[in-house]
């Protein structure tokens, strides 16, 4: 007998999705440990974030400071450790203030349709062609340099793009046969709203959710970049790496430090809306 013919590595394909789940598990490990570092700093590092050793200053990574030290002699880990509740703290609070406004905001156009889905439709095509950064350093230049007001910022300059896809996701719903069954038996239309078509958009949510938190992190820690967050001593993701630059053709971990863990996170938790997405495929 022939031997069937395989493909060129055909026998790597199965390995494709091995791998996969493999990322997936670094990743959910990696935002594990990021969370274990805002929840509690204290557990991973003694040393203090605002005050150090001034004969240990610009030492360079070792095992005994893992990231090096910076111009004051404080260890760049722990600071980076520090931070880390900031940096996740105002990243959630941003993705809730764009996740609220944008349910309501797609829900009422994509539900009550017509006249108020031509209005809310025209508001959101406006806020998704001004560049979000631009957006959030616009709003947060308007209500002050603090984090709180950097994550309504991001927030606000996420609103379009959630209420875009609750708007979709509610036009989908609205059309299905329970959702008719239950407007025959007298259910009324806020009731219908919030007791049938909530629940079923926001299964296609949660991946968006996951993605735009990583783009929050970035978006906050770029506006800590630019002097509109928490001012110096903090340990801001962000201000490290501003502190940072006046330092990096001598000292380049100043910057590498705290950056690769704001890549590191981002990465991760694009994985996870990825593999959140396939899964509700």
């Amino acid at each position: 007998m022939v031997a069937a013919y395989a493909p060129p590595f055909a026998r790597l394909r199965p390995l494709t999705g091995e791998f996969r789940n493999l990322y997936t598990v670094l990743a959910a490990l990696f935002v594990a440990v990021i969370a274990a570092w805002a929840l509690a700093p204290g557990v991973f590092t003694s040393q203090d974030p605002f005050v150090g050793i001034t004969a240990n200053n610009f030492q360079s990574p070792s095992w005994q400071h893992l990231f090096g030290t910076d111009q004051l002699g404080r260890d760049i880990l722990t600071r980076v450790i520090h931070g880390t509740r900031s940096a996740v703290l105002t990243a959630l609070l941003a993705v809730a203030i764009g996740l609220l406004a944008g349910s309501v905001v797609g829900l009422v156009a994509g539900f009550f349709g017509k006249g108020v889905d031509a209005v809310l439709g025209r508001v959101i095509d406006t806020l998704l062609a001004i560049p979000g950064f631009l957006l959030a350093v616009i709003v947060v230049v308007s209500l002050g340099f603090a984090s709180v007001n950097a994550a309504i910022a991001v927030g606000i300059s996420s609103i379009a793009v959630f209420a875009r896809l609750i708007r979709s996701e509610t036009l989908r719903v609205k059309n299905r046969a329970f959702i008719e069954s239950s407007q025959l038996i007298g259910g009324g239309k806020v009731v219908v709203l919030f007791r049938h078509v909530l629940p079923n958009v926001y299964r296609s949510v949660l991946a968006l959710a996951v993605l735009q938190f990583g783009l929050a992190i970035i978006n906050v820690s770029a506006l800590a970049f630019l002097g509109y967050g928490n001012p110096p001593p903090s340990p801001d993701w962000g201000l490290l790496v501003a502190e940072g630059k006046d330092f990096f053709y001598r000292y380049p971990w100043f910057v590498y430090a705290p950056g690769i863990v704001m890549v590191l996170s981002v990465l991760a938790l694009n994985q996870l809306s990825k593999s959140i997405g396939r899964n509700r495929a």
